[in-house]
């Protein structure tokens, strides 16, 4: 207890330095710019486009394109064979591995030293600042935390570059004190076979003191399952003194009933924004689901209104510029290298001093068959508010178009409690679309152009499946959404189908 009462107040020494970026959030910005631009300006990237001339931000957005992973790809391999200085001016020990959704091409980030200690790092204590800060008589460093991460990865170049999930470098580089506080066991953590790894962190887990969780809601809900399965007792049978979990990467709106059922009252919820590219977010007010946006991580932010996304040349804002309530595209320049980076996240402004925001889906992860640009954060409310009156409960979901005589949504859902009657859950899901996006209920006026939308009940099993056929079971893989094509749907389909 004594331990406990010493590290809170220790960690809770940067809450200052937080409410400062808070209340100067455009000063803030304006340090990181600066720092980032004089540290790379010897670069091979900073002499090509001159940093070293570089003193306002609207030099950088006249100068400096627009970059995707592709357009930085030949760069990256130029840094994952050995080569120094290419786009950051320290060396490159790390790659993250970045799935995001079920994209069959994995892409490989570089991680500096600058961006694990100040931004990756940085965003693990303050997250436990800002707990400990909200919950005065937390006892969240009395035990183990069960961070649910992902693993090693082979690299073929056979050099001394570590290859694996963020979550995995992480793990690989904590002192050796930080063992004592974690579970499972690192040997275990950083196993690349998911289905051998997560018997044996079931096992490894089930007889630890776990105080907290932390990991993507719909692998953790799958060890959780498997933990209570293996021991035959309840979550607050097998951990009595759990007390929060903090979650990220995908949407909670879907998981929320099964996690308030198998985890019981009196758990707190914290979620997080953190990603291979960086640590963005930070939700700092119980009574707020918005999330700060955290702007002294070594990482500078512009915003392209989402409406502009596929143009030529989109309008391009910095953190001056933005206004609430509408949606943006993310653009990303960090202490790791990546440049004017579009990361594929929308996020919309709740506020703007401090800045809070949303996640509302990704630049690829939305469905316009006819103009109704439904998004995910629309599809996960929808979702919730017929649960919520029909008493279902969703494990995983997917949708996307349908075009023919009649053009409709087709959505895969996989329940873990179906709904009673499935034709009223499809009636209020479509109501509450319609709510929700002024759009979408235009094209559903009458039936005129869109048509109410086609559900169809997955087995168990079916998504867990998909992934494993893919090669993208655990760690940090995402089921998509929502899609403008019907890829997803029709691999889902063939595997219901047989």
């Amino acid at each position: 207890m004594i331990v406990n009462k010493l590290i809170n107040k220790i960690i809770k020494t940067r809450i200052p330095q937080i409410e400062e970026f808070m209340n100067n959030p455009l000063e803030a910005q304006e340090n990181v710019f600066k720092g980032l631009i004089s540290s790379s300006r010897n670069t091979v990237w900073g002499k090509f486009y001159d940093y070293s001339s570089i003193k306002k931000w609207e030099s950088f957005n006249e100068r400096v394109p627009l970059n995707d992973y592709n357009s930085l790809l030949p760069f990256f391999e130029r840094i994952r064979k050995g080569e120094d200085n290419v786009l950051w001016c320290s060396e490159i020990k790390w790659f993250s591995k970045s799935s995001g959704t079920t994209a069959s091409k994995s892409k490989f980030i570089p991680v500096s030293e600058e961006s694990l200690q100040e931004c990756h790092y940085k965003g693990g204590k303050d997250m436990l600042a800002l707990y400990v800060n909200n919950h005065e008589n937390s006892n969240v460093f009395s035990g183990t935390s069960l961070a649910l991460g992902g693993s090693e990865q082979e690299n073929e170049y056979n050099n001394d570059i570590f290859i694996g999930d963020v979550s995995a470098i992480l793990i690989d580089n904590l002192p050796y004190w930080a063992e004592f506080f974690r579970t499972p066991r690192k040997e275990i953590a950083l196993m690349a076979e998911w289905e051998s790894k997560l018997k044996k962190m079931i096992k490894d887990v089930s007889t630890s003191n776990v105080v907290s969780l932390s990991g993507v809601p719909s692998w953790m809900l799958v060890l959780l399952k498997g933990v209570m399965e293996h021991t035959g007792k309840s979550l607050k049978e097998v951990w009595p003194n759990l007390e929060v979990y903090f979650h990220g990467g995908v949407s909670f709106a879907p998981y929320r009933q099964q996690y308030n059922s198998i985890l019981g009252q009196g758990i707190n919820y914290m979620e997080t924004y953190n990603a291979s590219e960086g640590f963005f977010g930070l939700q700092d007010r119980t009574d707020l689901d918005s999330l700060l946006l955290l702007l002294d991580y070594g990482i500078y932010y512009e915003f392209i209104p989402l409406e502009e996304i596929d143009n030529e040349h989109p309008t391009i804002l910095n953190l001056s510029k933005v206004k609430k309530n509408k949606n943006y595209a993310m653009v990303i320049s960090t202490n790791g290298g990546l440049w004017r980076y579009l990361i594929g996240d929308t996020i919309m402004f709740t506020e703007t001093k401090p800045f809070r925001f949303k996640i509302t889906g990704r630049t690829k992860n939305f469905i316009n068959l006819c103009g109704e640009e439904l998004i995910a954060d629309n599809a996960n409310k929808a979702l919730e508010l017929a649960c919520n009156k029909t008493g279902a409960i969703i494990n995983e979901y997917t949708a996307g178009p349908f075009m023919g005589e009649i053009s409709y949504h087709q959505w895969i859902i996989e329940f873990e409690k179906a709904p009673n009657d499935i034709d009223n859950f499809t009636d209020l899901l479509d109501t509450a679309l319609q709510e929700l996006n002024s759009d979408y209920q235009a094209k559903r006026y009458k039936d005129l152009i869109l048509q109410k939308p086609q559900l169809n009940i997955a087995p168990e099993g079916t998504f867990y499946q998909w992934l494993k056929n893919k090669g993208k079971l655990g760690g940090q893989y995402k089921v998509p959404r929502l899609s403008n094509t019907r890829e997803y749907l029709d691999e889902l389909l063939k595997i219901m189908n047989k």
